[in-house]
Order: C-alpha cells, then structure tokens, then sequence
C-alpha cells in the first residue's frame, strides 16, 4: 500500500492546544502513533507531534467504515493524518478527544523498530545513537534540544543587548589556533589545510574593527579522549572585548550565565519536570578560586599535584564534591595555558587566564591576551611554533589591535548541566568522537 497523499491538508492545530476550548469544532493534527489501544467497541490512537500528544477515540459502531480500516493498518510510529471533531471527555487525561471523520497515512514504519518507542525496554547509549532519528522523537530529548535553543536565544540576546555583534569566522585554517597536535587536516586543493579548534585569533583580530564580537558555531578536535565529557566536534559560543582584562569578562560571563538560567527556569518548566531535573540560577558574584588554593584544597584531601602541573579527572571529582555549585579557578600557570593567555606582571608564571567550573566539569576557559607582539613570539617559540605560521595574525599587532580578552564556553556541557545529563552525546543531535562517524 502506497501513503496517501497530504493534498490540502494542512495542521491546524498542534497535538498541545488541542483543549476543551475546542469542543465541537472539527480540526485537522498531523503527526505520529504514538501507542494504540483496541478494547473493542472503542479504538484508541495516541498521536504525537513535536508539541506532544492528543487522543484519538474511534467508536467502532459510530465511524465510517473507511476509518474502521485505516485503523487496522495502522502501527505504532505510522506518520498519520486525523480529521475530526473534537469532543469533551472524562475517558482522557487532558479531558479532551477527537472523534475521526477521516485517517490518512502518510508514511509506514517497518516493525520491529530498533527502539521501544515506549522507552518500557531501555536502550543502551549506542543503541539510540545508531537509531539517532527516531531516538529524538522520544519527549525527553525533544525537551533538551527546547532547551538548547532557549540557551542559544538567551546568549545571543544578553550579548547582542551588550553591544557585541555575532560573526563567523573560517572553519578551514592553514595554521593550528592553540598548538598541539589536536587537528584534522584536509586536502585543500592540494595544499595542507585544518579544521579549525576554535575561532580564537581571528575574533582577537576583530576586536581592532568592531571592539565587541561573539560567535556561535562547530569547531574541532582530534583528540584521543574518549570520555563522557568529550566530542570531537562540538559547539563553541566564544567572545572577545577590547579594553577589558580578564576580570571584566569573567563579570559579563557569569552574569550571561545567570540570565540564561533564569531564562530556562522561567520559560521550561514542563520541560525540566519531563527530565526530572531542577535548577537553580547562580548567585553572583560566583566564587573565585586561584589554583594554588586549589592544590591545597586537593592535598588536605589526600591529593597531591605538583605546582604547574594539570588536575587529573579524579582530582576535579573531588572539587566537585567541595564546590557543588559553579566558581572560577584563576591564575593558572602561564606554561598550562595556550600562548596568547597573558602572564601577571607580578609573576610571570602566573596567568590572567581562568576556568569557568560546574561541580567538576569545564564549562568555559578564558582570559586576558597577550598585548605584546614581542611576547607573543617568544610565547609561540617557547610552545614550539614557528611564528612565521602565525605572520597574518602578528601583523595586526601592527595595526594598533587593542589589549583585549576573551571566552569560550562550550554549548554541550552547558545543556548537559542545564538537563542533567551526565553524557555529553546525549545532547548532540548526531556525536562525533573517536569511534563514532555515523549515522
């Protein structure tokens, strides 16, 4: 049987609205089975669309004929079309039904599907990557990605109302932004090119034009980290300000952090009650905690970390247990940070850079830049980078760029701590890491 075709038919209304305002009048929804219920004299069909569902009531003796028989073809996740009026009723959780005039089907699943659809048999992460589509018609995820968007919405807003301007910096670079050997390459007509980590040189440049810049975008990674907390592409929301320090920027981060907060309590209730999870905004001014009092905090717990060097995932574990609540760790080692975070005057081994910390987990890194074309030389010379890779970037020192600084805050580990999430593929539409490159 081939579907029937859509012809005018068009929504009306969203599977949500369907309420007893509507009593009598006839409607058209759109969407898919959801479950199907036949308890004989009456037929029950839950449709579900992406604002949630409705009840379909189909009395046997009182339909057409017609009717009758689409609702023997029909399977759970049919894509389907109802015509009908809409009737009060004590039979539903919502108190409302639609009595069906006409079903069309507009699109066949093939059964078994590779999911339970009635989330009553658990699927393994892995599992519901591999079914990724029909793992995000599941409410819980249409929840998270609601709240992803309001995320992005309320950060676009907050910065845009701070006087920055979005920009889209290239993906495709000839020179690695932070160092290392964390890069793809690319053939880019036959020349070697790389997917870019971040947007980093090229929004400290556009500070000399536009002062304040901001962007949203998929940046890279290859790194051999396969953890909960890793991907190797992912969202970045990164800005950079002219004549600030680093402690002007970490005020504009946690205050764009307590707006999105608000924002997503204020607007997301039954989305976070769907998750089964509460937050609460930050109470500004956040914590600040240098990383030498960090240390100490590790060693009276029987965690000893040798001065300059990382925090092992075991160790910010236990910070997590300490601080249960989102703080700054400040004046990291300068030799720990990339070579344009800039060094204390006080101390040069001691940078103006900082993390941005949720519990134990990373949400954002930044800092004041380096000023100074000279230091960034030796800087890049010190990381082992040849300066003359980074000859468009030095000669705008020339221009007159102004002191500047910065963040980056990554969008996945936000949404994970906004949803309560503990694994970072869980709110990418389609993750991409070490093992996975499909679907």
């Amino acid at each position: 049987m081939n579907p029937d075709s859509l012809g005018h038919w068009r929504k009306t209304w969203y599977a949500s609205d369907v309420d007893q305002e509507l009593d009598g009048k006839e409607i058209t929804v759109l969407g898919w089975v959801q479950e199907i219920r036949d308890l004989g004299a009456l037929k029950f069909i839950i449709l579900q669309d992406r604002s949630g569902t409705v009840q379909i009531t189909i009395p046997t003796k009182k339909v057409d004929r017609e009717v009758l028989e689409r609702t023997s073809l029909l399977q759970t996740q049919y894509c389907i079309g109802v015509k009908g009026i809409v009737k009060k009723t004590k039979i539903s959780k919502r108190g409302v039904e639609i009595i069906p005039s006409e079903i069309r089907i507009l699109g066949k699943a093939q059964h078994p599907l590779p999911l339970d659809m009635t989330r009553k048999t658990p699927a393994t992460v892995d599992t519901r990557l591999n079914a990724r589509i029909l793992d995000l018609c599941q409410e819980e995820n249409r929840a998270i990605w609601r709240i992803q968007h309001t995320i992005l919405a309320a950060f676009r807003r907050f910065l845009s109302k701070a006087g920055f301007i979005e920009v889209f910096t290239p993906r495709i670079i000839s020179t690695a932004t932070e160092g290392g050997a964390a890069l793809f390459s690319v053939d880019y007509f036959g020349q070697e090119a790389y997917l870019a980590q971040s947007p980093q040189l090229y929004k400290e440049e556009l500070t000399l034009c536009f002062e304040k810049v901001f962007e949203v975008g998929p940046f890279f990674r290859a790194e051999e980290s396969h953890t909960r907390r890793h991907l190797s592409e992912f969202i970045s929301i990164d800005i950079e300000q002219a004549f600030v320090t680093a402690d002007d920027v970490m005020e504009l981060l946690e205050k764009v952090l307590e707006y999105t907060c608000k924002t997503v309590i204020e607007n997301l209730q039954p989305e976070l009650m769907i998750l089964k999870h509460e937050i609460s905004p930050p109470s500004l001014p956040l914590k600040r905690f240098t990383y030498t009092q960090i240390l100490d905090e590790l060693k009276k717990e029987g965690l000893k970390i040798d001065w300059g060097e990382d925090i092992p995932t075991p160790a910010y574990r236990s910070l997590g247990k300490l601080h249960p609540y989102f703080y700054f760790i400040t004046e990291w080692p300068t030799k720990s940070k990339p070579f344009y975070i800039e060094s204390k005057d006080s101390n040069p081994e001691v940078s103006e850079g900082f993390d941005l910390m949720w519990k134990w987990m990373e949400l954002a890194s930044g800092g004041t830049r380096v000023h100074s074309k000279d230091v960034l030389v030796e800087r890049l010379k010190r990381q082992g980078l040849n300066p003359d890779s980074f000859r468009h970037h030095l000669q705008v020192f020339d221009y007159g760029l102004p002191p500047h600084a910065g963040w980056a805050a990554g969008l996945e580990r936000l949404l994970m701590m906004l949803t309560g999430k503990l694994n970072i593929r869980e709110v990418v539409l389609f993750p991409r890491d070490r093992t996975r490159l499909t679907p």
